[in-house]
């Protein structure tokens, strides 16, 4: 008894000590920090999603394959060549007019490598953007068109026994278009020894397609968790083939509205503007042929007197044409946007729209001006 008295005491005085509970507490510090260390390569790495810079992500989404930096020095030197032209024509019109002095030159040149330059330069990357952005839209409605065959295909194939990655690869058809390559790019990879999720999220992040992202992130959860992965992937193409449904269903529904707004484009507007130039010029030649001055000495005198019209006949062509252009633009992305629900596909009405219109506004200026020649 008394030598486990003196154990316990000696426990109670030395093992409770301040500075034995501080050395342990270290100890097991350093224990903690050598089992990350040597334990680190084990611990699965989360994966860093870097910010793309805007262009380089426009490139890639447009299926452009050069770099950026690249792309944006050829952009500057195309400003600049333009620039440079400007500037020539300027100076050749300045050498032509003895009048302009050097200091008027000096302050136009400045002007034109300054501010000319920068609005050059800007109207130059608005039409690069709009033309990568329309690529854009026209891939990702191409893609997602032809996704939900080609789920319905890689789902037979799972069914049938293949494993996920074959699936894919046998499920490609030539009809499938740039969905067929990309997957051959997925599949050259993880022949590579890429991970197949990889893989997948970066084909999918090449599209700016919301249906694509999804279908990818829930067949690699799927992949992942160990689930039923063709009867996922089918669910998936039916519910994409409802959605397209419904957006048929709902733009059959507006065609009323689109015929209506298509009528007052391509053919109410451009014969009210003919048939308003063609008044113009009937009014014109009258007021012309009047003789105001055989009229007041024939003692006929007016309280009021006739002038001239304010407005030439080939100034309001000019604005007839610019108008019928610009309501051509904006009911071709109204038309789209009630039919499609996408103003990026008034694109394609567009040009019809406009062809149509000013055709018609040149043939019904003829026909008015024969028809009113004959009765003026």
């Amino acid at each position: 008894m008394p030598e486990k008295d003196s154990i316990k005491e000696y426990e109670k005085k030395h093992l409770s000590s301040p500075e034995i509970l501080k050395g342990l507490f270290k100890l097991k510090k350093e224990e903690k920090a050598y089992d990350e260390i040597h334990n680190f390569r084990r611990i699965p790495k989360i994966p860093r999603i870097a910010r793309k810079l805007p262009l380089k992500s426009y490139l890639e989404k447009s299926g452009i394959s050069i770099d950026s930096s690249k792309f944006s020095l050829y952009i500057f030197r195309a400003a600049v060549a333009i620039n440079l032209l400007v500037s020539l024509y300027l100076i050749y019109r300045f050498s032509t007019d003895l009048k302009i002095g050097a200091f008027y030159v000096t302050l136009a040149m400045a002007f034109t490598w300054v501010f000319a330059f920068l609005l050059i330069l800007f109207l130059i990357w608005l039409i690069l953007f709009v033309i990568l952005d329309l690529k854009i839209f026209k891939r990702r409605v191409g893609i997602e068109e032809v996704l939900p065959d080609y789920l319905q295909l890689t789902s037979a194939n799972i069914r049938a026994g293949m494993p996920i990655d074959k699936a894919l690869w046998y499920a490609v058809r030539p009809r499938f278009g740039v969905l067929a390559n990309e997957i051959e790019m997925v599949a050259k990879e993880t022949m590579s020894g890429e991970e197949l999720d990889t893989a997948l999220m970066r084909f999918a992040d090449k599209y700016d397609s919301l249906v694509l992202k999804r279908s990818i992130n829930l067949l690699i959860e799927s992949y992942k968790a160990g689930g039923e992965i063709g009867e996922l992937l089918n669910k998936i193409s039916d519910n994409i083939k409802e959605n397209q449904l419904m957006k048929k269903e709902m733009s059959a529904n507006v065609t009323t509205y689109a015929i209506f707004i298509g009528f007052a484009t391509v053919a109410a507007a451009p014969i009210l503007f003919a048939l308003s130039g063609q008044f113009l010029r009937v009014i014109s030649s009258i007021i012309s042929g009047l003789d105001l001055q055989n009229m007041k000495s024939s003692g006929m005198g007016f309280s009021f007197s006739f002038t001239n019209t304010g407005i030439s006949q080939a100034d309001f062509r000019i604005f007839a044409i610019a108008s019928l252009v610009v309501t051509s633009f904006f009911s071709a992305s109204i038309v789209a946007t009630i039919k499609k629900g996408d103003v990026k596909s008034g694109l394609n009405y567009f040009p019809a729209f406009l062809i149509i219109t000013l055709g018609l506004y040149f043939a019904a200026s003829i026909a008015f001006s024969y028809l009113l020649s004959s009765l003026f």
